[in-house]
């Protein structure tokens, strides 16, 4: 894991109103290596899923813009490249499985043809038949029961569960060297969730992929990531090691978010912890840390000044200035 086959630097993207602009990611920088398994976490709003489409800018340009920032990937900067010079790289090279399958999916075209659509757009020469094969194979790989009569189906007369890995299907088939994936055993069974997720990691190996899994369930992130990134309020508050993560958080919201887990080796009688309050509003501009109000250790200086990210451990960064007297202090990774 030497080589960053994407870097993320300084990335800020926002969303537009009538009356207000809300700032959903702000300075968001990280690298996902080659072969990689990267986890990102954090409660509903904290921008997850506006990076992940800030990645290939699928942001809807009426309503949002990237406001600056780099995104390297393979050397070049996918915002300075124009439409047609993304379609090449968008499922290509970028696979996306995006949250929410209802949406996801054409109502009005079969499955066959939203899943072999992209492959043939990429893969022009490739015979019709080849590319149904491997559909068929996909959709045997991520547990779809009869899949030669499902493949000539419409999503309606699927369930939400069969959808779901549809997408997953779509996004997979091209064999992306990345894939970012949000959410992607949200609709899905426990028992699924788990195969679904050994097929991810097989083909990942298989293939050498980088997978970026977006989710709130931190027991996947604990089986299938090798690193983790922690957000609050749009921005990168912790990141590290995943193993190094849950046995030592650093940062006062990663904490609260694990204590939060319920747990077998507790009493019955303990209550669940719950982290009291609510994020800030990011239609406001914050001058300090974003988790400032919610900290029961907070500081004067969390309110006046933007903590930058420190190594507390070697590959372990946290952006509290709760750890400011450490001696390595970096901005970027």
């Amino acid at each position: 894991m030497t080589t960053a086959l994407l870097q993320v630097e300084d990335l800020h993207a926002s969303f537009l109103t009538l009356s207000k602009v809300v700032r959903a990611v702000r300075g968001v920088s990280f690298k996902l290596y080659r072969g990689e398994a990267l986890g990102v976490v954090g409660e509903s709003g904290c921008g997850k899923s506006t990076m992940a489409k800030g990645l290939t800018r699928l942001l809807p340009s009426i309503s949002s813009r990237i406001d600056r920032g780099k995104i390297w990937y393979q050397g070049e900067n996918i915002l300075l490249k124009s439409e047609r010079e993304l379609r090449k790289i968008r499922g290509k090279e970028i696979g996306m499985v995006l949250q929410d399958p209802m949406t996801s999916l054409n109502p009005v075209m079969k499955i066959g043809t939203q899943i072999m659509e992209g492959y043939r757009v990429h893969y022009p020469h490739v015979p019709f038949r080849e590319v149904s094969l491997r559909a068929l194979e996909l959709l045997d790989c991520v547990g779809i029961p009869d899949a030669r009569l499902r493949i000539n189906q419409y999503p309606h007369e699927l369930s939400g569960g069969m959808r779901q890995r549809v997408v997953i299907v779509i996004a997979m088939i091209s064999s992306p060297k990345i894939l970012v994936a949000d959410e992607p055993t949200m609709a899905l069974d426990v028992t699924v969730q788990a195969q679904l997720l050994e097929l991810l990691k097989k083909i990942q190996r298989k293939e050498e992929m980088s997978v970026m899994l977006i989710t709130h369930d931190l027991s996947i992130v604990a089986n299938f990531c090798d690193r983790v990134l922690v957000m609050y309020a749009g921005e990168i508050i912790e990141r590290a090691m995943v193993e190094r993560l849950f046995h030592s958080p650093k940062h006062p919201y990663t904490r609260r978010l694990l204590n939060s887990l319920p747990r077998l080796d507790l009493p019955s009688s303990r209550h669940l912890y719950s982290i009291h309050g609510s994020p800030p509003d990011l239609s406001c501009k914050l001058k300090g840390c974003g988790f400032y109000p919610r900290c029961p250790h907070s500081m004067q200086i969390c309110r006046d000044k933007r903590p930058r990210s420190i190594e507390v451990n070697q590959g372990h960064h946290v952006s509290c200035w709760l750890f400011r007297s450490s001696p390595k202090s970096t901005s970027k990774e």
